[in-house]
């Protein structure tokens, strides 16, 4: 794979408390993303947050290697739904800081049973980049199950 170097720019205004900003991805499509601190660490009212940024960055890095790795062992996956759940908590002495990220999902693949599939959902973890960027200090876990039919 190419090294791969992507861009956010972002904009603020006004104090912490009262201030508000938007995100933008160097790509086009993200664009104007709204967020506060209070819409951060209160209810979203319609806008994002840097920690809802890192859970579909997670569930995106692990769904595509989950996807691959499937793939790969020539049981390609029907469909594959995966939420991120990122928390971010007091640290005694440390402040605030995201503490985990919870990767929860479906698989419908034909021609993987259970056990076989917790197997892939583990080398697809160990083979996401953004699990291991939240790896660094954060816990992580998983739990994908196969779909019904």
């Amino acid at each position: 794979m190419p090294k791969v170097v992507r861009t956010a720019d972002v904009s603020w205004e006004g104090n912490l408390a009262r201030g508000a900003g938007s995100i933008s991805g160097g790509s086009g499509a993200l664009g104007g993303l709204p967020y506060s601190l209070a819409t951060r660490v209160g209810a979203p009212e319609g806008k994002t947050s840097p920690e809802e940024l890192v859970a579909a960055a997670h569930a995106g890095c692990f769904t595509m290697s989950l996807a691959g790795e499937l793939t790969g062992r020539g049981t390609p996956p029907g469909r594959l739904h995966v939420t991120a759940t990122v928390t971010l908590d007091e640290v005694p002495g440390k402040g605030h800081l995201v503490v985990r990220s919870d990767l929860t999902g479906e698989a419908r693949v034909d021609g993987v049973d259970a056990a076989t599939l917790a197997e892939i959902v583990e080398a697809a973890e160990a083979g996401c980049t953004i699990s291991a960027l939240v790896r660094a200090s954060a816990e992580v876990t998983v739990d994908v199950r196969l779909a019904d039919a």
